[in-house]
């Protein structure tokens, strides 16, 4: 039997698909949408990722640098640290070489004080038995060195180079002439006269008016007056100690070898 389609079925059937496509296109557009939005959340996470990715890089990247810079400077202090530790060992090693130096110079300087002592002793005898010119001058030197020997703060070296000292002076006036100013006794007044001293030979003296003149007699140990005949030379040799006359012979007075004995 053979069936037919009437108006009022076609309709409906059409309107059922219609409805039908409706639906299932209304179904993709849903999908479709949650698709997006499933992509956009997606996206948004790696971004969020990416940003986190590239935030630890940056950081990874500055602590290396850090631990780069760290690094050279250890290695710089340990190259510091091991020269130092070469300069204290030197400074140790210097420590003990002056510490035995010093041992030595303590004993060196237990022998030599009381050898500085016995020259100062022997110079003040040298001077009490020389010719007595500019004798106080002398016997201040000698004084003074007595009084550095009992200075705690002086040095061995110091006080060893003042007697040296003392001694090159006294050896120099055996090689020079010198005229200075003094008193005198003469006669029972004491008068201001010139000295004139020729080395250690001779000790001469002078009043300013050349009316008296004498000569220092060793193996007497006084004052001989001298004739006038002496008394132009002597005048003559305290200007040219006093480098107011050119050098010149002079014929002056000489104790004997016997009286200089």
């Amino acid at each position: 039997m053979r069936s037919i389609i009437t108006p009022t079925r076609v309709r409906h059937s059409v309107f059922l698909v219609s409805t039908s496509f409706l639906l299932s296109n209304a179904g993709i557009a849903a999908s479709v949408d949650q698709v997006m939005n499933e992509n956009n959340a997606a996206n948004k996470t790696a971004e969020q990722s990416q940003r986190q990715i590239d935030s630890l890089s940056e950081q990874t990247e500055k602590l290396f640098n850090e631990y780069k810079v760290v690094t050279k400077e250890l290695d710089g202090l340990q190259v510091y640290n091991q020269q130092l530790e070469r300069q204290i060992e030197n400074q140790q090693q210097e420590m003990q070489s002056i510490n035995q130096s010093i041992d030595k110079v303590t004993v060196i300087e237990r022998q030599i004080v009381p050898l500085m002592l016995r020259m100062i002793d022997g110079l003040e005898q040298f001077v009490k038995l020389d010719v007595p010119f500019q004798q106080e001058e002398r016997d201040e030197r000698i004084a003074n060195l007595k009084q550095l020997m009992e200075r705690s703060e002086v040095s061995v070296a110091e006080e060893f180079r003042k007697i040296l000292e003392a001694y090159q002076i006294e050896n120099e006036y055996g090689r020079t002439i010198e005229a200075y100013r003094g008193n005198l006794d003469i006669a029972g007044n004491e008068r201001e006269v010139d000295f004139l001293r020729i080395g250690r030979v001779s000790l001469l003296y002078q009043t300013d008016d050349a009316r008296y003149s004498g000569i220092w007699d060793k193996a007497s140990g006084q004052w001989t007056p001298l004739s006038e005949q002496y008394r132009s030379a002597i005048r003559d040799g305290i200007r040219i100690a006093r480098k107011e006359m050119a050098p010149n012979l002079l014929k002056l007075p000489v104790p004997s070898a016997e009286a200089a004995q």
